[in-house]
């Protein structure tokens, strides 16, 4: 491809193809890391570490996607808004640094989920390598891990956007309030997890192995919880998943 500009999160898969195209063309890879509500401030305090510890060169735009009606009132094609308004800005950033590709971390699994953001990369013409070359998360965690990145075990990472069921507006209170309880939950050991907003109601999901963990702490979780604002603080049986929320679109298909 000549050089790249890689959309980075920081999550197992950017990290993973930050490192593999910085192996392969050096300074002619820059990441972007797009700072905004709905991404978690940890989150982006990391990016900036993994791309120093990659070498690479970064850069952090900022988003404004809650300002947009079209992803504030949460419909189920809010990603398709979000990553349009993203990939248009990377392209123009591209654009003026003479760079040829524009390249985003989905992989192989990401296109079996409904994923509409996959639509504006298409027609904005961003590439996806690990979805191209086949590669699933599993395989890019055990590449990681091959290749000493400390990414290979990292649980998976959404917006927090996609806490809140369509249909409920997005505003920043109620990310805050989603953040705040996930960080709470992690400061107990509870690694693998998503708190979902259901206005008063917070539905807690997380693995099998930590369902002791938050029973242990029930609790504590439930006054924490309750001082974020939530009246009633539930577990999900069924566990973490991601996408939970499109379980609604496939039962009304």
């Amino acid at each position: 491809m000549g050089s790249v500009l890689i959309a980075f999160s920081g999550g197992v898969d950017s990290t993973f193809l930050l490192k593999v195209a910085h192996d392969v063309l050096g300074n002619k890879v820059l990441a972007v890391t797009a700072e905004s509500e709905t991404y978690p401030q940890t989150e982006l305090k990391e990016a900036k570490k993994l791309a120093r510890m990659v070498g690479a060169n970064h850069q952090i735009i900022r988003t404004r996607e809650l300002k947009k009606k079209n992803f504030s009132q949460n419909l189920p094609t809010r990603c398709y808004f979000c990553k349009r308004e993203l990939f248009s800005d990377l392209k123009k950033i591209a654009s003026r640094k003479k760079i040829k590709y524009v390249l985003d971390a989905s992989n192989f699994d990401d296109l079996k989920d409904y994923r509409p953001g996959r639509r504006a990369a298409k027609e904005l013409g961003v590439k996806s390598p690990l979805a191209e070359a086949g590669l699933t998360k599993k395989e890019i965690r055990f590449f990681s891990r091959k290749m000493g990145l400390p990414t290979w075990s990292k649980p998976a990472q959404a917006c927090l956007a996609s806490r809140i069921p369509y249909g409920e507006s997005i505003t920043k209170p109620k990310l805050t309030r989603i953040a705040k309880a996930e960080s709470f939950l992690r400061s107990l050991g509870i690694k693998i997890l998503r708190v979902r907003y259901h206005r008063n109601l917070a539905r807690i999901e997380t693995v099998p192995d930590d369902l002791s963990l938050v029973l242990k702490y029930s609790s504590k979780v439930a006054k924490e919880f309750r001082k974020l604002g939530f009246n009633y603080v539930t577990l999900d049986l069924e566990g973490y998943r991601t996408g939970s929320l499109n379980e609604v679109l496939k039962l009304k298909k």
